[in-house]
């Protein structure tokens, strides 16, 4: 599946739309994979100046700072995942079929054909995600960005996914609990697997499947 999406964001993210000009799609690009390529800890809008070719001083009239720069990747993220979930739920009325789709398309690793984009990657977004994604809201300004609504895409996309929860089984009492569970499951099991795999018990053989099947177990044995 490829699709082309633009994914409407906070305009509080950022100083300039990095959208609107050649050098901040190339910020925004370079970024994502410096900050894969080496941490988030280690990024600096200085390094990434280097590895575009500009000055630092032009990414900061971007980019208020590495923070805001990193929950505008994020937000992208969280708010693509949204449109392919409505994508790929178009054409399907069985609520059990629809939340089987939606663990597999957090679990799953894209390929590099599930975006057309000439900035972003959706590969490259969900390594982000795997590894920074919790960093975005894991910060003493959590209370500030939150009512900056930074996270609303996050935010929905655990509203559309408990709504689905509450059509499957209407009378279970905690859906956003266990939406965001499933949300943040589907990739922490994957790091935990290549990074602390003591505290998993999946490895690198057919480790999708397993995880979903694991996923699957959670939602459906905590719904019945």
């Amino acid at each position: 599946m490829e699709l082309d999406i633009r994914v409407k964001m906070n305009d509080k993210l950022f100083l300039r739309n990095p959208e609107e000009t050649l050098l901040g799609r190339k910020i925004v690009k370079n970024g994502l994979l410096l900050i894969n390529k080496i941490g988030f800890e280690d990024f600096t809008f200085k390094k990434l100046s280097i590895d575009v070719g500009t000055t630092e001083a032009s990414i900061y009239r971007y980019f208020e700072n590495k923070h805001k720069f990193l929950v505008y990747l994020i937000t992208w993220y969280w708010g693509y995942i949204e449109y392919k979930i409505l994508f790929n739920l178009n054409n399907i009325t069985n609520a059990e079929h629809k939340i089987k789709s939606i663990i597999k398309i957090l679990v799953e690793e894209p390929n590099n054909k599930g975006l057309s984009s000439d900035f972003i990657l959706e590969k490259d977004a969900y390594q982000l995600v795997m590894w920074e994604g919790s960093k975005a809201y894991l910060t003493r300004n959590v209370n500030k960005d939150n009512q900056d609504r930074l996270f609303k895409p996050y935010k929905d996309l655990c509203e559309r996914i408990s709504k689905i929860i509450k059509e499957y089984n209407p009378k279970y009492k905690y859906p956003h609990s266990l939406a965001s569970t499933l949300i943040e499951t589907s990739h922490s099991q994957k790091f935990f697997m290549e990074n602390l795999p003591a505290l998993t018990d999946f490895h690198k053989d057919n480790y999708e499947k397993k995880i979903i099947e694991f996923i699957e177990s959670i939602v459906f044995g905590t719904l019945h």
